[in-house]
This record gives C-alpha cells, sequence and structure tokens, in this order.
C-alpha cells in the first residue's frame, strides 16, 4: 500500500482525511504537464487570464459554505467567523486590477532612432508550498498573481490542511482553467526537496518555519530558482500615551487572540508607554476574559483549539519559562481540556515580563501575549527590534508623523498605524532578518514571479 498522510482534526483526534503521497511517476507527470500548458498561457492575453481568476473567484465563493467547517475541522478554526473568502476576494481583485499596467513593458523613448523597453517574462513553474494557519489567504498571495503572469503553478499544502489544496484545485476546474497550469500535490518532506532541488522548478515560495526556509534554501542551492520566504515573526505592538485607549486595546487584543494566535503577524508583545501602561493592562486582561474556548463548530466558540497539541504544548512551555522566571499570569482561565498534549488551549496575558524570557523574544504562535512598561519611544523602538524577526510592527497614536518616524528606525517589513493583523494588497508583504526573503502582491509580487527581459532596437 502507498504512503499516506493522515490529517489529524484537532477537534477530537480523528483522523479527518487521508490521502497517498504522489508517485514519482505522478510528480514527473505533473511537471510534463506545467511546462506544456506554460508555454501556450504565457502567450494568451493578461484580460484573457484575468477572466479565468473572476471565475475562479466564482467558484471559490461558491464553494465557501463547504470550506468554513472543513477549516474547524482541519485546523480549528472557529466557523462563527467565516473562512478566509472575502480576504481571498480583495487580494484577487486587486492582483488583477493593476495587471495590466504592472506588467506592461517599461518604456524608453528618449533616444531617437532605437525602440528601447524592458518586458516582464513569466518565470516558468512556480511551486507554492502553503502553510495550514491560514491555508488559502497565504497561498493565493502567491497563486494568483503567478497565474496572472503567465506562469504555471504546482501546489503542495501543509498535510494539516490537506482539503484546501484540492477546494483550490476545484475551483480552477469550475472555471475552466487550462488544464496543467494550476496541479494540487500531495508530496513528503523528502519528495518536496527533491522537487526543487530538480532544477525543474523556477520560483519556490514557502510560509513557514525559519528551519523549514533553510531547508528550503538548502534544496533549492545550485539550482538559481528564485526563492520568496516568509518564515517566523514576534510582531509588536506599541502603544504610545496618546493613543486612542479603547480602540487601541480591542484592536490588540483582537491582533493577539484571533485564530487561537496562529497569524503570521498577529500581536505577540505589546509594549506600553508607563503614562497608559496600566489602563492597557486592565483593558487588555477584561476583553480577554471574555473568551469563549471550546469547539470550533460551535457558533458560541472564539477561540477553537490550535491546530496541532504539540503547538500547544510549546506555548505551555514558554509560559511555564516566564512564570519561573517572574512574569505574572492575568487570565488563569480554568479550561478541563487545558491539559499537557490537548491542543485546546486558554489565552493567557503576562506582566512583569522582560527580554530575558522567550515570550517575549521567540516566536510563539499561539494565544499567549507579554506586555512591557517602556518610559520613551527610544526604548520602544529598542525593544521591537530586540528579536530575530521582523514581519509587521504596529503604533497606537494620534500623531502620524511621529508613527513614521518611530516606523522609519523598527527593523519591519510592514509599519502599521492604528491597525494591526492585516494584509494590504496594494502594499508589498514582506520581511526583514530571520522572517525571511521575497515580496509578494503589489506591483513588486508581479516583479518577484518575472524575469526583465530588455529589447533594444536600433532602426537604420
Amino acid at each position: 500500500m502507498a504512503d499516506t498522510v493522515k490529517l489529524i482534526s484537532p477537534i477530537d483526534g480523528s483522523v479527518y482525511a487521508e490521502r497517498p503521497i504522489a508517485q514519482d511517476a505522478e510528480i514527473t507527470r505533473a511537471l510534463t504537464r506545467a511546462h506544456g500548458a506554460q508555454a501556450e498561457w504565457r502567450r494568451t492575453p493578461i484580460a484573457t487570464r484575468n477572466a479565468y481568476m473572476a471565475k475562479f473567484l466564482e467558484a471559490i465563493t461558491a464553494l465557501n459554505a463547504a470550506i468554513v467547517p472543513e477549516l474547524a475541522w482541519q485546523m480549528g478554526r472557529p466557523v462563527r467567523f467565516g473562512g478566509e473568502n472575502g480576504g481571498i476576494i480583495e487580494r484577487t481583485e486587486y492582483m488583477m486590477s493593476i495587471a495590466e499596467s504592472a506588467l506592461a513593458p517599461i518604456q524608453r523613448t528618449d533616444k531617437p532612432g532605437f525602440r528601447r523597453y524592458i518586458s516582464h517574462e513569466p518565470l516558468g513553474i512556480v511551486l507554492v508550498v502553503a502553510p495550514w494557519n491560514y491555508p488559502y489567504l497565504t497561498a493565493v498571495n502567491t497563486i494568483i498573481p503567478a497565474l496572472i503572469a503567465g506562469n504555471a503553478v504546482i501546489l503542495k499544502h501543509a498535510s494539516q490542511t490537506l482539503l484546501a489544496g484540492e477546494r483550490f484545485a476545484e475551483a480552477f476546474a469550475m472555471a475552466g482553467l487550462p488544464e496543467g497550469l494550476f496541479q494540487n500535490v500531495v508530496l513528503s518532506h523528502g519528495q518536496t526537496e527533491a522537487l526543487i532541488g530538480s532544477g525543474k522548478i523556477d520560483h519556490i515560495n514557502f510560509t513557514g518555519s525559519v528551519e523549514g526556509g533553510r531547508r528550503i534554501e538548502r534544496a533549492a542551492a545550485g539550482t538559481f530558482a528564485t526563492l520568496g520566504l516568509e518564515l517566523g515573526g514576534k510582531d509588536p505592538a506599541y502603544v504610545r500615551a496618546d493613543a486612542n485607549l479603547d480602540f487601541s486595546i480591542e484592536s490588540i487584543v483582537d491582533g493577539a487572540f484571533y485564530n487561537a494566535g496562529q497569524c503570521c503577524c498577529g500581536i505577540e508583545r505589546i509594549y506600553a508607554h508607563e503614562d497608559v501602561y496600566d489602563r492597557v493592562v486592565e483593558g487588555v486582561i477584561e476583553l480577554t476574559k471574555k473568551y469563549v474556548v471550546g469547539n470550533p463548530l460551535d457558533e458560541a466558540t472564539t477561540m477553537g483549539p490550535m491546530a496541532q497539541p504539540r503547538f500547544a504544548d510549546a506555548i505551555r512551555e514558554q509560559k511555564e519559562e516566564a512564570l519561573r522566571k517572574g512574569a505574572k499570569a492575568n487570565i488563569n482561565m480554568q479550561l478541563a481540556n487545558d491539559k499537557q498534549g490537548s491542543p485546546y488551549l486558554a489565552p493567557e496575558v503576562l506582566t512583569n515580563v522582560n527580554h530575558q524570557m522567550s515570550v517575549m523574544r521567540e516566536e510563539s504562535f499561539g494565544p499567549v501575549v507579554g506586555i512591557m512598561k517602556v518610559k520613551d519611544d527610544a526604548e520602544a523602538i529598542q525593544l521591537m527590534n530586540d528579536s530575530p524577526y521582523g514581519l509587521t510592527a504596529s503604533i497606537w497614536t494620534m500623531d502620524t508623523d511621529k508613527a513614521a518616524e518611530i516606523g522609519d528606525q523598527v527593523e519591519t517589513g510592514t509599519v502599521f498605524m492604528n491597525r494591526c493583523d492585516y494584509l494590504d494588497p496594494a502594499l508589498v508583504w514582506t520581511g526583514v532578518k530571520d522572517t525571511g526573503k521575497g515580496a509578494a502582491l503589489s506591483e513588486i509580487g508581479f516583479a518577484n514571479l518575472t524575469r526583465p527581459k530588455s529589447f533594444h532596437l536600433r532602426e537604420i
């Protein structure tokens, strides 16, 4: 019997889905189909490619009622939040809207007697290795612009969200996308690395752990394939003395605990100016205590289980380490199933924390957040930068100029003011330090999925 991938549901530990791992011959056929389909697709007008993406949107929207409970079973997100379709629509429609201009040749008209321009050529075959935490949004960031730019796409989805890959394939089939342009494959880690190292993939986009990113880089070494890597994060929030506290606290709490804290750009640490620290702590604790942790299929549940028990256990260890070093736990919510080896984990707010505790410097990716007091902007900046990661940072203030000034000094990919945990498709999505490299969405996202080609045509 062929090897399989089993999807263990965090709801009850049952096997929710099981799929056979692709045989080597299937992988070869997928590459052959992709190569053949892309040769024709690259010559297809952008308007026609966009039309297929519009049909894909119609199809994925029609599937959303089935997708929402599947997400709960696969990775634990409560059904009350309605899935990821809103973000899929926003990102796809935006990338469609800028495609003609972003992919148009760059004309150079300053030399009479010459026709000079730079075209944007598709790379070829794009491999998307997608994560489980936002299985549709993270994948769509590359899949849609890659196809619009004239590439073929092979998707290898996380084993925790196997069905998401199948839903993408179903939606593209419903849209009538030419066969071979999008293919969903089930691969082992070894097969994925072998595929990357084969030299037959032109671009790899990976969202996942730092160690996973290193393995991707090692596998791609010598192939000259381009890479997009979104890896770890430890996104800070800084509440200045002039912040609108009610608005800021409500937004920060949601940014910290939505999706059980399993958000790439979720708030993982909070710094509050000493003038407002006590009110921030009080407000964050008050709102956090209102979370209802339970079965994500229940409409009353506002926080489901983490995707796997080991992720919850890692948060328990991080919390215990902080408590040993003097931190104070402020929620202490009692859950019968919050115990070692269970994916169900109550949210926690820690105070008396410092940067000798991993909870303030290392990625948590779960429902725990620490709050520290700072005396001024300079101290906040120093602490925000004291982490190996840099995806987003949020500044909560009424002073736009000051937010920009602070943001200019923070080592991060995106600076927010009075907002967090959001991806604007008009602004490039990128990170610094161990968060990775490359960029998605916006015009820059298209540039990373194409290669420049110069035309220098002399008239005689």
